[in-house]
């Protein structure tokens, strides 16, 4: 598998072979040594006019930023919704493996 990066400019001509001149994407896509499945992704960007492309580009940005964001706030919100007095314990592995260890009225069941 090939992960060699491409150029816009070789795109849009790679493109333009297939909607331009017509000929087949697997044609294209070998002669230029590429995957099929790339040029079918390029057709699919480029055939868009440059104006809508960008916009696109921007609301894809825009949706990444509101993601990672939106991690970082609810990271935030966890920490301090465990610093708080009286919020619940985590659950989980830990928890059990704390529950496990000191049943029995304190008495050490298993190793930990």
């Amino acid at each position: 598998m090939n992960n060699q990066r491409y150029p816009e400019e070789f795109k849009i001509e790679a493109v333009k072979q297939v909607t331009d001149r017509g000929l087949p994407v697997a044609e294209v896509a070998a002669r230029l040594g590429m995957s099929v499945h790339s040029l079918y992704a390029w057709v699919k960007r480029y055939s868009k006019p440059a104006e809508q492309r960008l916009q696109e580009d921007d609301q894809q940005a825009e949706l990444r930023r509101l993601r990672a964001e939106l991690k970082r706030v609810t990271e935030e919100r966890d920490i301090l919704k465990n610093c708080l007095p009286g919020a619940p314990r985590p659950t989980g592995l830990e928890t059990l493996r704390t529950t496990l260890t000191t049943l029995d009225n304190g008495r050490l069941l298993f190793g930990g």
